[in-house]
């Protein structure tokens, strides 16, 4: 591995969890490249990384596009290499009870979720398999155990759970491993909109929240960084197909 550049595409990575997985694989020593919508929103967390002494591009692109993922893939290709780490992060929710779910709520929670890992790993796997390394790594949630009002984003999460597990197959011949991170509550800007739609404040909403976790705190996007690190690295080259909860409670 030591010869194989360490370049890190990771998708949502303008903020939240995207943005402290992008700035601990750069701290790992990866040369990260920050994919989101546009190129613009990508730019803070790219600041930070060279702020810390990183290296670090903002690529904008639609993951749901096949088209835009393939042109961010090959330009990312032409000015600093293949990556040889891809993160899924991109997501969003939008939930609603499944009587009211449009199929547009559907459609678009599984596109960014499912089908923008499906595009992501798909234009990806030709460098990984010419460099005969790579790691995958999808963020998932523990929603994907079910979670009332979230019926789409629940499926898109469960989704990427059996996408991996057909890649750890499929790869491993070729140097290449594929697990799941799957958090608990982190505090992002979707926990907030979160607590905003249920009429509570975040304090309230994560007080509440709290009271059902074990370790009696909600999670940071540092602690899903940590297991993202782990299993980009040569230390996991043993573990594959698997989903880890960092949820701080036991899920079966």
């Amino acid at each position: 591995m030591n010869s194989i550049p360490k370049i890190a595409l990771v998708t949502g990575a303008a903020q939240g969890i995207g943005a402290g997985i992008a700035q601990r694989l750069a701290a790992d020593g990866c040369l990260v490249v920050v994919l989101d919508q546009t190129e613009q929103l990508g730019r803070r967390t790219v600041a930070a990384i060279v702020g810390d002494g990183g290296q670090a591009l903002a690529v904008g692109a639609d993951v749901a596009s096949e088209q835009a993922v393939a042109e961010a893939v090959q330009r990312i290709t032409a000015e600093v290499g293949a990556p040889t780490i891809l993160v899924n992060n991109a997501g969003f929710a939008r939930d609603g009870s499944l009587l009211n779910m449009s199929v547009q709520d559907w459609d678009e929670v599984v596109a960014v979720h499912l089908r923008g890992s499906f595009l992501l790993t798909k234009a990806c796997l030709p460098g990984m398999r010419a460099a005969g390394w790579g790691r995958i790594v999808n963020i998932s949630s523990i929603s994907a155990q079910g979670h009332r009002d979230r019926a789409n984003y629940c499926a898109a999460k469960a989704g990427m759970h059996g996408f991996i597990k057909s890649l750890a197959v499929e790869l491993g011949p070729y140097g290449i491993t594929a697990n799941v991170v799957a958090p608990g509550l982190v505090v992002t800007a979707m926990t907030e909109a979160t607590a905003r739609r249920k009429g509570m404040t975040l304090e309230a909403h994560l007080q509440q929240a709290v009271q059902q976790i074990p370790v009696n705190r909600a999670g940071a996007p540092a602690d899903v960084a940590h297991a993202v690190s782990f299993f980009s690295s040569e230390a996991a080259s043993f573990i594959t197909g698997q989903v880890l909860y960092v949820a701080g409670m036991p899920v079966d």
